[in-house]
C-alpha cells in the first residue's frame, strides 16, 4: 500500500516529523491568502513588506530576482506595466498543494503549486497562465511570517 501523501520523491521519503504542526500549517496558509490578496490588488508596497528588508522575489524566466522591499515593489507594479499595460485586468493567485516544513533553526520551507488566472473585461472566460511550482523559505520577524526568499518556477521551464 502507498502511503506517500506528496509527489515528489523527497517529500514521500522524508519522515513524518518533517511535517509542520496543524498550528503552523494554518497559520502559513492565512499568511498565503493574505500575500496573494495584496498582489492580486496590485498593493505593491504592502506585497513587499510581506518580505524580510532583503528578501528575494524571484517569480519570472529571464527577469532577474527582485531585491529588498524597493526592489519587490517596483518589480511588481513594472512587471504589471510591462504585462497589461493599462489594459484592466483581474488576476488571482491560487496556491495550493501547500507543503511546510519548519526547519531546526526555525525556519520554514515550503513548497506549492500555484495557478495563474487572468479575467478581462467582456471576456467571461478566464485564462490560466501560468502553472507554478513555488519555494519559499519564510522566517519569523517580531513574531510575524515573512518570506526571505521566493523561486517561483513555471511549469514550462520544467522540460528545458
Amino acid at each position: 500500500m502507498n502511503t506517500a501523501v506528496h509527489g515528489t520523491d523527497t517529500a514521500a521519503a522524508a519522515p513524518a516529523t518533517d511535517y509542520a504542526h496543524s498550528g503552523l500549517y494554518a497559520e502559513v496558509q492565512l499568511f498565503y491568502a493574505r500575500q496573494a490578496h495584496l498582489l492580486d490588488a496590485v498593493r505593491a508596497e504592502p506585497f513587499a513588506r510581506t518580505f524580510t528588508q532583503d528578501g528575494v522575489f524571484a517569480h519570472s524566466p529571464g527577469v532577474p530576482p527582485a531585491r529588498g522591499h524597493a526592489g519587490i515593489a517596483r518589480e511588481v507594479r513594472e512587471y504589471n506595466e510591462r504585462r497589461f499595460k493599462s489594459a484592466p485586468v483581474q488576476r488571482r493567485h491560487w496556491f495550493n498543494m501547500l507543503d511546510v516544513r519548519e526547519q531546526p533553526d526555525g525556519s520554514v520551507h515550503t513548497e506549492f503549486y500555484a495557478l495563474v488566472v487572468t479575467t478581462r473585461p467582456g471576456q467571461p472566460q478566464p485564462v490560466i497562465s501560468p502553472s507554478c511550482v513555488v519555494r519559499d523559505i519564510l522566517v519569523r520577524e517580531d513574531g510575524e511570517l515573512r518570506t526571505h526568499r521566493r523561486k517561483v518556477t513555471q511549469d514550462q521551464e520544467l522540460f528545458d
